[in-house]
């Protein structure tokens, strides 16, 4: 008999030109009655582009909104802000921006017991959806368990100013759950751990989802946003039904969070995270190529060279990755790789 499994999901998803307007009827909604206070955390340029717009739905429904700068995703300014937050008592706490500041505001909320919304204004990664956030701090990246987002109000006509990049970045992310289910189905199979048949389909859902529509992502057609994003939220909710990171994140992320740590801020997550899944697909003896391709029809880097990471840093990446999460069985194995199987594996695929 399996174990008890609990699945919390969002009450509200608006995707669409104009749905930041609806966020004012979603916190009407909220349980409890009237909001005196809405805590809403942002990066400063978000706040000075479409802060007044969102101060204005706000100011429909709740009489002070106390505006939270999200400077850094680390553990440390996540508990200062969470101190400060406390002290303005809000009823709900929005995340308003890119990953940090969504991924700060769960955070927030669940130090707090507050639902959480999150307003994304780019489409890089599936964080906008999922009860998890990415902060540093400690001594490897992270996942904290935090509150599944009470509604994601995502702005298409908002999300569409954001660069192309970030659009790409966010396929990238989705390409991964090729081979994060993979991951997740051998831990299964060698290790028996838990694995859910529906969260792992949601997830593959997404990564199929960008496949087939490649192109129109890769040029920024005005539907691109849409595609992206609604997989995106796929991914997230896949989380929320497995009640853990595993059917998005698998070694092409540790491999991601190795580059990361060894270089930092020469990539975005999601263009490292391609790059990953193509070498773990080969490692899976999966169509590693049709991957390749599909990046390249979206406009990702296949290459390290294109990011301004160097041959010795895949090699290096590769070979640590399966100590970033060493409680979480990947394709990886155990022991990790040899120098000569990481280069092996990086020259075959192209990456390096």
């Amino acid at each position: 008999m399996a174990a008890l499994h609990h699945i919390e999901l969002p009450k509200h998803v608006v995707v669409g030109p104009g749905a930041l307007g609806k966020l004012a009827g979603i916190i009407a909604s909220l349980p409890g009655g009237e909001v005196d206070v809405a805590a809403v955390i942002s990066g400063p340029n978000v706040k000075r582009r479409y802060g007044r717009a969102v101060a204005a739905v706000l100011e429909r429904v709740v009489k002070d909104v106390h505006w939270l700068e999200a400077r850094e995703p680390t553990l440390h300014y996540a508990e200062e802000l969470a101190a400060e937050a406390r002290d303005a008592a809000p009823k709900v706490v929005i995340g308003f921006g890119g990953g940090k500041s969504i991924d700060l505001a769960k955070y927030v909320a669940w130090k707090l017991s507050r639902p959480f919304i999150s307003v994304p204004t780019s489409a890089s990664h599936d964080g906008i959806a999922s009860p998890f956030a990415s902060l540093r701090g400690t001594e490897k990246p992270y996942s904290f368990r935090t509150v599944t987002p009470y509604a994601i109000v995502a702005d298409t006509d908002v999300i569409s100013q954001a660069p192309l990049r970030l659009l790409r970045a966010g396929s990238g992310d989705l390409i991964g759950k090729l081979t994060a289910v993979r991951d997740w189905r051998l831990a299964h199979k060698l290790k028996g751990e838990y694995y859910g048949e529906y969260a792992a389909k949601l997830a593959l859902l997404s990564a199929r989802h960008v496949i087939d529509y490649a192109e129109l992502i890769g040029r920024g057609a005005p539907e691109a946003v849409r595609i992206v994003v609604e997989g995106l939220i796929s991914s997230g909710v896949a989380m929320c039904i497995a009640g853990s990171t595993r059917p998005a994140s698998g070694s092409e992320h540790l491999f991601a969070h190795a580059v990361e740590m060894l270089a930092p801020g020469k990539a975005l997550h999601g263009e490292l995270v391609a790059l990953g899944t193509v070498m773990m697909m080969y490692l899976h003896g999966g169509n590693w190529r049709k991957v390749r391709r599909t990046l390249k029809r979206v406009g990702l880097p296949t290459r390290a060279q294109e990011l301004g990471i160097d041959e010795d840093t895949v090699i290096e990446a590769l070979l640590m990755a399966h100590k970033i999460r060493p409680e979480r069985y990947t394709i990886l194995g155990e022991s990790g790789l040899t120098r000569e199987a990481a280069e092996r594996l990086a020259r075959t695929t192209g990456v390096i």
